[in-house]
């Protein structure tokens, strides 16, 4: 991982929408966004650390095929309905703020 993480918000919901605005204020993570349709090429060429996405809204096969192909690739739901994150990737995490959302973002770099 590089200096700053580089987190794509996989995906267009209000939910993520928010996370976005949200992360733009913090200047330690790279924001990306990309719409549900980008294929596992489009994402793996966003080089992403981590990649968010709505858990209500699903996430397509090619984030799961760039987890498979990429371990140490953050997989992160957020759901909308709660005040949990899915991290897939050996891990779960109880996000109650962006603060949260942040500190498991970088303890990624930290692994």
């Amino acid at each position: 991982m590089g200096e700053r993480p580089r987190v794509v918000l996989y995906g267009q919901s209000v939910i993520l929408g928010a996370v976005q605005a949200s992360l733009w204020r913090h200047p330690q993570v790279e924001v990306i966004s990309l719409a549900p349709s980008a294929t596992m090429q489009e994402l793996a060429a966003a080089a992403p650390d981590v990649i968010l996405f709505d858990v209500a809204a699903g996430c397509s096969g090619p984030a799961f095929s760039l987890l498979h192909d990429r371990p140490e690739l953050l997989l992160v739901g957020v759901d909308p309905s709660s005040d949990e994150l899915l991290v897939l990737s050996s891990q779960s995490s109880q996000v109650l703020s962006v603060a949260d959302l942040i500190n498991v973002i970088c303890q990624k770099g930290s692994d």
